[in-house]
């Protein structure tokens, strides 16, 4: 059964981050290709969210949206809370 999805303050912020730095940086296709995988990958996440892995501590686990970015995320009960969208050039440590 699909499970609720709830965007944390951290995640829609760091989502605009992200959103930002394409609008100043790519084109509106990348754009709409980068939205259409979170979508995606979120719906995904909603109907099999232990199909992806940990992120290295608690009950963080953190999907991969493209290969610089990642969303982390937290299921309890019946809800999966999205924590936050991580550029993966950054620091792994601080991740988690």
């Amino acid at each position: 059964m699909a499970k609720k999805i709830i965007w944390t303050p951290e995640a829609e912020k760091t989502f605009n981050a992200v959103i930002d730095y394409l609008e100043r940086h790519w084109s509106k296709k990348e754009i709409q290709n980068f939205i259409e995988r979170v979508n995606s990958v979120t719906e995904h996440v909603k109907k099999h969210p232990m199909s992806y892995r940990f992120a290295g501590k608690d009950d963080v686990r953190e999907a991969l949206i493209t290969k610089q970015n990642l969303l982390l995320y937290r299921v309890s009960g019946d809800t999966i809370y999205l924590l936050y969208f991580w550029d993966t050039r950054k620091n792994p440590e601080r991740k988690s």
